[in-house]
């Protein structure tokens, strides 16, 4: 539909109306878009490819806003039918629990790597980071401090409860995960490592997320 640039636009967000969580919302000439998907600034390619698709071969009206540090695809969507359209993002995000607990567990893996490796200073300072990332992207649920360390310690074989995030949410969290991780160990030797965290889940979860995450724009930072 269109390319955007971040002066040709507003963004704002919206309060979801069957959770505690904003939504983001981009206003371009009185029409209004969610996010769907974001992207690194190296990643123009895939960007570029992925709204295509949505827009050449899946007939979506989505726009592709070009940032200096990012790419982000957003999707059209009515205000006035928001409440259909939240209520179904939530529960498509509900029916996945495994793509949650395979992002949580490869955030974790990469906190503990830099723990062990790099020490408790590196590791206060990591949190701190993607405390940022949570709040700049809004992401339910780790809006304070203690809910970051929840996050980042939480044990997802027990009875913990998972963050109501969705798919937008685990592509930004892979995204700015893999660009932490590098700028702390100067390399991408972490990623591996990150994976291997996945072999806690239970089989079936893990095939479903290593599937989900081959098929993601986002796959070829962790291989």
């Amino acid at each position: 539909m269109f390319i955007l640039k971040r002066q040709d636009v507003e963004i704002s967000s919206i309060q979801h109306p069957k959770r505690d969580q904003q939504i983001p919302i981009l206003t371009y000439q009185s029409q209004t878009f969610r996010l769907i998907s974001v992207f690194s600034a190296a990643q123009e390619e895939e960007a570029k490819s992925f709204w295509r698709d949505l827009t050449d071969n899946q007939g979506k009206a989505c726009v592709l806003l070009e940032e200096p540090d990012r790419y982000s695809v957003w999707g059209k969507i009515r205000l006035e039918q928001f409440a259909n359209e939240a209520e179904a993002l939530a529960h498509d995000t509900s029916t996945n629990p495994a793509l949650i607990k395979g992002c949580i567990l490869m955030l974790q893996g990469v906190f503990i790597d830099i723990e062990d490796l790099l020490g408790n200073r590196q590791a206060g300072l990591f949190q701190k980071d993607i405390s940022e990332v949570f709040k700049q992207w809004r992401f339910p649920q780790a809006d304070t401090p203690d809910a970051v360390k929840y996050v980042l310690t939480m044990d997802l074989l027990g009875s913990a409860q998972l963050p109501a995030w969705q798919e937008h949410h685990l592509n930004t969290l892979l995204q700015e995960l893999h660009r932490i991780g590098k700028s702390y160990f100067g390399n991408t030797s972490f990623a591996p490592r990150a994976v291997d965290a996945l072999q806690d889940l239970p089989g079936a979860e893990q095939a479903q997320f290593k599937s989900w995450l081959n098929q993601s724009p986002l796959g070829k930072l962790w291989r």
